[in-house]
C-alpha cells in the first residue's frame, strides 16, 4: 500500500538499515522473562527447525538482534509493512498545551485518544497518531505507550514499565494480521500491538499491562476535561497532520492490506466494533449496531457492562481531510455497577443517556451530569474500537452481539 510508505516519506522499496554497533542486546539489558511465564511459554514455542531460515537471516542481516529462536508465532505470518525499523517515526518527546488553547490545528469532531491516570488527563489526535503509531509518554506518574495503528483501527495504551524496567517502545516496520508490531530497545523483542503480547524475542509470552482509555471526538474529551491537555503537532517531525495518508481506506470490501488469514464473515471487514474480554470471555458490539439503540447493557465474563455510542465523531481513515470526514461515531465501555448497584441505561432525549433505576443523567465519558448521581463515574473497561477483521483475527472465538 502506497500510503503506508507515504506515512514516513520514505520508498516501500528501500531495505532497511543496520543500525550502529552500539544498539544494545538482549543479553546487555539485563531484563528476562521471569521462570513462572519462562514455563508457561514453553508448550507454545515454535521451534527454529521449523521456522523460515531465510526470513530469519533476512532480519538479522538489517541488523535486528532479537532473539529469533524464541517465537510464539511462525514467521511466515509476519510481513514486511514497507517501511523500516522507525521509519514510521514513533514521539518520544510529546509536546502538549492545554485545552483550549492554541490548539485550532483540531476541529471539535475529530477522533483523539482520551486517557486519564491519577486525575491527569490527555487527548492524542489521530491526525498525528496516524503518521507515529507510538508515543512514548509520561502521564500521571506512570511511563506508558499510547498506539494506534491505522491498519486495523487499533487504539490500545500500555503501561511501558515491565519487570522493573522502563520500555521504550518503536515501530519495527513488520505486520502480523495486518497490525503493528512493536519492538523495544532494551530486548529488542517484537510486541503485537493489537494485544500486547511478546511474540519474538527474549520476552515473548510477556503481556504489556493494558490502560483503559477512550476514542471520541475531541469536543467530547474537552468537555470532560476542561483542565485537560492535547498533543502537539510540534513533534520535531515534517508530516501532513490532519491529511489521511490512507484515503477511502475504512469503506472498503475487500481484502485489508497485507491481510492473509480467513476473514470472519459474521460482519464487512472494515466495520467498527466495540471490542471487550473479561474473565475469558471476548464480546464485540459492531457500530452499525450500536446506531440504532445507542446504550447496550450485557453481562461479559461475569462483569455488568454497557456500552455507550454517539453519532458525531469523524472518520480518521475516510476522506482525504480528516476534520471534513464523514461521522462513525464514538463508542465506550463501562462497568454499570455503582455503589454496588447494577444500573440499566438508554438513550437519553436531547443526547447522552439516562439509568432507569435513578434518572440520572450521564456522558459518553461515563459522568453522572445530573440527578441522584450527579458527580457519579462509571469504571471504566479496557476497550478498543477495532476494524472487525483484525479482532477477529486474534480473538476467533469472540460472541458478535446482536439486537434482539
Amino acid at each position: 500500500m502506497a500510503a503506508r510508505a507515504r506515512e514516513s516519506q520514505g520508498d516501500i522499496g528501500q531495505q532497511p538499515t543496520a543500525p550502529s554497533a552500539s544498539a544494545p542486546s538482549a543479553s546487555a539489558a539485563g531484563l528476562t522473562l521471569p521462570a513462572d511465564l519462562r514455563n508457561a511459554r514453553a508448550s507454545r514455542l515454535i521451534p527454529p527447525g521449523e521456522q523460515d531460515p531465510d526470513a530469519v537471516s533476512a532480519w538479522r542481516n538489517i541488523g535486528w538482534m532479537t532473539n529469533f529462536d524464541v517465537a510464539l508465532v511462525k514467521f511466515d505470518e509476519i510481513f514486511w509493512g514497507g517501511v523500516p525499523r522507525d521509519g514510521i517515526p514513533p514521539i518520544d518527546r510529546p509536546m502538549f498545551t492545554p485545552v483550549g488553547q492554541q490548539d485550532d490545528f483540531l476541529a471539535g469532531r475529530e477522533p483523539v485518544i482520551a486517557l486519564e491516570i491519577s486525575g491527569q488527563a490527555r487527548a492524542y489526535p489521530l491526525q498525528i497518531l496516524t503518521y507515529h503509531e507510538i508515543v512514548n509518554d509520561d502521564l500521571g506518574g506512570r511511563p506508558v505507550a499510547v498506539t494506534f495503528c491505522p491498519l486495523c483501527n487499533s487504539s490500545v495504551v500500555f503501561d511501558r514499565e515491565l519487570f522493573g524496567a522502563v520500555l521504550r517502545f518503536g515501530v519495527s516496520g513488520n505486520l502480523r494480521n495486518s497490525d503493528l508490531i512493536m519492538w523495544d530497545d532494551l530486548t529488542e523483542t517484537w510486541w503485537q500491538q493489537l494485544t500486547g503480547e511478546a511474540i519474538v524475542g527474549d520476552l515473548a509470552g510477556a503481556a504489556l499491562k493494558v490502560r483503559p482509555s477512550q476514542l471520541i471526538a475531541y469536543d467530547e474529551f474537552t468537555a470532560a476535561f476542561p483542565q485537560g491537555q492535547v498533543l502537539t503537532p510540534d513533534t520535531g517531525f515534517i508530516r501532513s497532520y490532519g491529511i489521511n495518508p490512507y484515503g477511502g481506506y475504512d469503506s472498503g470490501s475487500g481484502r485489508p492490506f497485507l491481510f492473509r488469514g480467513a476473514l470472519d464473515d459474521r460482519l464487512r471487514a472494515t466495520e467498527r466494533v466495540v471490542a471487550v474480554e473479561i474473565g475469558g470471555e471476548a464480546a464485540a458490539y459492531a457500530f452499525a449496531d450500536l446506531r440504532e439503540r445507542r446504550a447496550v447493557n450485557d453481562d461479559v465474563g461475569g462483569a455488568k457492562i454497557v456500552v455507550f455510542w454517539t453519532p458525531d465523531t469523524a472518520s480518521a481513515l475516510g476522506q482525504t481531510s480528516i476534520a471534513d470526514a464523514d461521522a462513525v461515531g464514538s463508542a465506550v465501555a463501562f462497568e454499570r455497577v455503582v455503589d454496588g448497584r447494577a444500573l440499566t441505561f438508554a438513550a437519553a432525549e436531547g443526547g447522552g443517556f439516562a439509568d432507569r433505576e435513578t434518572g440520572s443523567t450521564w456522558s459518553v465519558t461515563g459522568r453522572a451530569l445530573s440527578g441522584p448521581l450527579e458527580g457519579a463515574r462509571l469504571p471504566p473497561v479496557v476497550h478498543a474500537n477495532h476494524f472487525w477483521f483484525a479482532w477477529a483475527a486474534f480473538k476467533p472465538h469472540t460472541r458478535l452481539y446482536r439486537p434482539a
